[in-house]
């Protein structure tokens, strides 16, 4: 498939190897807390502080763990792919961007946070971004007055790129997905746009998702042990 356009999609799946909690826990709770209590608009226009402890303390425990042998094989990926290639994440952690430091060289990684990024802040009144890595709860606000909030999409909010994604997608030769449940949209839909275009899919997954079966061919096992191989037989001379 040398030179072939390549989407490549992960989800919690990936990170949960490096010791990042996935979603949503078997009692249906997020770190101890109702998902409609810390990951809606709603939520945060309630009761602000708790929103941002909760991310804060998230963000802090960024720095407890460590990309692991998927995300280093995607960054080799990046480096060594030929042809058209874009990475879209769901996962709001640093894995992918750390696992590509000094591995793609000057250029910035082929990679999109479709769901946003921890060690971002976003102002609710300009929207304007920063690099961010501490606590957001007493930040100052905004050169524009604004509140700062943390720079992740939430339930009921437009994942970023999408436009981009999609024309991807509407393009590609193979799409891959990597360590996703198969049960939130937009991206459980990929698959779908993959195919119309016409594009070989393939799932890389520790058990079956709810989307297993539109899938051309799925792999079952830790992603630090099928991404890797799945790499090494794509850039095999």
């Amino acid at each position: 498939m040398t030179g072939a356009r390549i989407v490549v999609l992960t989800g919690a799946g990936v990170s949960a190897e490096s010791g990042v909690p996935t979603f949503r826990g078997p009692d249906g709770l997020w770190e101890g807390h109702r998902v409609e209590d810390v990951a809606t608009p709603e939520a945060y226009a309630r009761d602000p502080v708790l929103v941002q402890r909760f991310y804060d303390a998230r963000r802090a425990a960024l720095g407890r763990v460590a990309p692991n042998a998927a995300h280093h094989a995607l960054a080799r990926l990046d480096r060594d792919w030929p042809g058209d290639l874009l990475i879209v994440t769901q996962n709001v952690d640093d894995l992918h961007d750390r696992a590509a430091a000094g591995v793609v060289g000057d250029r910035p990684p082929r990679l999109l946070h479709m769901h946003g990024e921890l060690r971002s802040a976003l102002c609710g009144r300009c929207n304007a971004r920063a690099p961010w890595s501490g606590d957001l709860v007493a930040a100052d606000p905004c050169d524009c007055g604004g509140r700062l909030r943390p720079d992740i999409v939430w339930f009921g909010e437009m994942p970023y790129a999408m436009d981009r994604i999609e024309a991807a997608l509407a393009t590609c030769d193979l799409f891959v997905s990597i360590g996703t449940s198969g049960n939130v949209y937009p991206a459980a839909g990929f698959v779908d746009l993959a195919h119309r275009a016409g594009a070989a899919t393939l799932e890389l997954n520790l058990d079956a998702s709810a989307g297993s079966a539109a899938f051309d061919e799925s792999r079952r096992g830790p992603a630090s042990v099928l991404v890797p191989a799945w790499v090494d037989a794509l850039l095999a001379p």
